[in-house]
């Protein structure tokens, strides 16, 4: 089979979150198994040295973005049997960051035109074209409507994955003409419109053959007024192509017996190096150096869908517990400026880094007992996957994809790969806490909790079977 995924940004050359993670294991988990398949980003200025370096410059030709003749580089790179195509423009990708920017709707909508124009002209059209979120997700409706002409690509599946609802890509009716050169039939007969605004993700539900969310519970949430974000009537419309796929995440990289960014090596069979780990996060945070505290972690966004709104609620008691508390993440300044309070305020029990650094998040995924994610809501979730493979307990609000791959803690059998709470409240949260706390001072039950999180299968390899059966079923 030969599939090509669209998205706006890809691990390991550039990533903001868990679409970046999802778009830089699928593909090399489907390559492995003998499929033709390749993957189109953005060149963006920031791809990393050691990959710019490796990247060849393939072609160019250029693309229509409404009355603009925009200049279009393809570069090329093979790299774990998977092949990267990236469209070079360095007006709308050599910038800084990623997304935020004024005319993100032109820059997307360049790209999107560009991805299709390329498939023909690199000569790698697809059976399957994998869409990701807005940024890619007009390119079902394009497709039908405006290459609908090129024979090449009529015979194409599309499949559009909706890793968060929230960020729609919501533009005005004009767009059609001014950065598609489209008339605006399907505008005015409202096809592609949403609360008075061309809405590309929702004419991705309606145009894509298959439309996929990144985990079972997430695709029924998103059905509901609840967490549809006003599309909730158009999936209920197009639930009978709606499907729910948990992510994986990728074992080449995510393995307490490898990682280079720990320092001491461990596996299920030999958990020393979990200990040792341990102290060295204490040390990195400044934290007394005990072995028999247990170590609560956070790497995260700090914000209101993560749920930072209980945790602050409850710090104050949380750290009148024998605990330590380790944070590490960026976001809203009020959570930022809350958690350097209680770090100054409790310097034994809590160290708090508002910064991103993927070497120290290994580390507290390595060096922790609990890992807390209380998110409001949770498309899939990466993070309770990779602390419960090295081996640190999660506690989850169950919700979305948390629900799907945290088994809870049964305290009659005292079985379970980690802890939830089912109501959205920093007094449940906090009672699951305590619960967690009660169940590490069970020394034999906490090392078969242990051992059942890092046994649990959440590898790419099981979950890549899912989305070929998917696949398979619109080709």
């Amino acid at each position: 089979m030969k599939i090509l995924y669209a998205a706006s940004e890809c691990a390991p050359f550039i990533k903001t979150g868990g679409l970046g993670d999802v778009v830089g294991a699928l593909p090399k988990s489907l390559a492995q198994k003998g499929h033709q398949v390749a993957v189109v980003l953005p060149y963006y200025h920031k791809i990393a040295d050691q990959y710019q370096q490796q990247i060849e410059y393939l072609m160019d030709f250029t693309v229509e973005v409404g009355w603009r003749h925009q200049y279009c580089g393809v570069k090329y790179l093979k790299l774990d049997q998977v092949n990267y195509y990236f469209i070079d423009n360095e007006y709308y990708f050599a910038r800084d960051g990623v997304y935020g920017y004024y005319d993100d709707g032109e820059r997307f909508a360049f790209f999107q035109q560009a991805v299709i124009e390329m498939m023909e002209k690199v000569d790698f059209i697809p059976d399957v074209l994998n869409v990701n979120d807005y940024h890619t997700g007009f390119i079902p409706f394009l497709l039908k409507e405006k290459y609908s002409w090129i024979e090449a690509y009529q015979k194409i599946a599309t499949v559009l994955t909706i890793h968060n609802l929230e960020f729609q890509g919501q533009y005005g009716e004009d767009t059609l003409m001014e950065l598609f050169g489209m008339e605006l039939t399907k505008a005015q007969d409202g096809t592609v419109m949403q609360d008075g605004c061309v809405n590309w993700l929702k004419t991705g539900i309606l145009y894509a053959d298959k439309v996929n969310t990144v985990s079972p519970t997430y695709a029924s949430e998103i059905q509901t007024p609840a967490f549809g974000c006003r599309l909730d009537s158009i999936l209920r419309q197009e639930n009978y192509k709606l499907s729910g796929i948990l992510n994986g995440i990728d074992y080449s990289i995510q393995n307490p017996q490898t990682d280079s960014l720990i320092t001491h090596h461990y596996s299920v069979q030999n958990l020393k190096g979990k200990a040792q780990d341990k102290a060295i996060l204490q040390k990195e945070y400044q934290l007394p150096v005990r072995d028999d505290v247990p170590v609560i972690g956070v790497v995260s966004r700090l914000t209101d869908q993560k749920g930072f709104q209980l945790v602050l609620e409850e710090m104050e008691n949380l750290l009148q517990f024998d605990i330590q508390f380790v944070l590490l993440g960026t976001g809203y300044q009020k959570y930022e400026e809350a958690f350097k309070y209680f770090a100054q305020r409790y310097p034994d029990k809590c160290g708090v880094k508002i910064t991103f650094d993927i070497k120290q998040a290994q580390e507290i995924y390595a060096g922790s007992d609990l890992f807390l994610m209380p998110s409001a809501f949770e498309p899939c979730g990466l993070s309770q996957m990779i602390s419960m493979r090295y081996g640190t307990l999660p506690i989850v609000h169950q919700i979305g994809g948390l629900q799907d791959s945290v088994n809870v803690y049964n305290p009659i059998e005292q079985t379970g790969n980690g802890f939830g709470f089912s109501e959205f409240s920093s007094f449940y949260m906090m009672e699951t806490i305590k619960q967690a706390l009660a169940v590490y001072s069970q020394a034999d039950v906490w090392l078969k909790m242990m051992e059942t999180a890092m046994q649990t299968d959440f590898s790419w390899k099981t979950a890549s079977e899912k989305y070929l059966a998917l696949y398979q079923s619109i080709i």
